[in-house]
């Protein structure tokens, strides 16, 4: 089975960035969202960061234009319809997401795969909102998905073969390394390995052994990193950083997953990261 038709739900940075991934390997991708208003921004955002690619000489004006061209914005989710293929990337929370692929499962065709780019969720509980838990799997692409390579994926406990199959196939497609787990795991195999590192690097900031900046040139120069956990944890955004951790010490009770103190902190006191202007450092 060849993928035709990609949907795409949530037009956040991960959502647009899958959407865009999509265009830009020649598919016409729907992307949707609760409002105009954030369907807009998204656009004007993904415009702007295609625009400075011009400006840089990296693309074509013609290039742009193609893009765009392929990039259908809408607020209607009924348009998943006519789709083979749904990516789901909207906030971790559970309840939301088992409620967008029930709707799903009433309008896509049987056939239609279900994806979830959840980096923390349990991709059988979502499943269970569906009646076609075969063809529900994890698809989590990594920021920003226009460069990074890696895609892991991640089944459920009835997730089928087949479903497995077609989702590598379409990665490899979208020009990325699928990396499938051998059973369903809660994050994965990258953000479960960071996942404690992350915490850690927090804790030793909190502690007062030493600022962002040398933290993260610390573990740059020291471990090989091409970018800081702390600035990690920025890009990411505290704010889903903290679910993720919440979700990864719920399901295994394991204290390396406990979130320190400082990251509630911080997100009470607004500084959620790049996306905020302002986390461990200011944007």
């Amino acid at each position: 089975m060849d993928i035709k038709k990609p949907f795409v739900i949530g037009t956040g940075i991960m959502g647009s960035g899958v959407g865009q991934l999509c265009a830009q390997q020649g598919y016409d991708v729907t992307l949707v969202d609760i409002s105009d208003d954030i369907v807009g921004k998204a656009r004007e955002k993904v415009k702007t960061g295609l625009n400075r690619r011009v400006e840089k000489g990296k693309i074509t004006q013609e290039d742009m234009e193609s893009v765009l061209s392929r990039m259908n914005w809408s607020t209607d989710m009924d348009q998943a319809r006519e789709c083979d293929f749904v990516v789901e990337a909207i906030s971790e929370n559970i309840d939301v997401k088992k409620e967008v692929f029930a709707k799903l499962d009433s309008i896509c065709s049987p056939e239609t795969i279900l994806a979830s780019n959840t980096t923390a969720l349990s991709v059988s509980e979502i499943a269970s909102a569906t009646l076609r838990p075969d063809k529900v799997i994890g698809m989590h692409f990594f920021n920003p998905a226009v460069i990074m390579k890696l895609v892991e994926i991640i089944r459920g406990e009835k997730t089928s073969e087949d479903t497995i199959a077609v989702t590598k196939k379409f990665a490899e497609d979208l020009g990325k390394v699928p990396i499938a787990t051998a059973k369903e795991a809660p994050a994965g195999i990258v953000s479960r390995v960071l996942a404690g590192m992350l915490n850690e690097a927090a804790a030793v900031y909190a502690d007062g052994i030493a600022s962002p900046q040398d933290i993260d040139e610390a573990m740059k120069l020291g471990a090989g990193l091409p970018m800081g956990p702390l600035a990690l944890i920025d890009m990411i955004g505290l704010d889903i950083h903290l679910a993720k951790m919440e979700t990864l010490y719920a399901k295994l009770k394991d204290e390396r997953y406990r979130p320190p103190e400082i990251i509630r902190k911080m997100i009470a006191d607004g500084k959620l990261g790049r996306k905020a202007g302002e986390g461990f450092y200011k944007y």
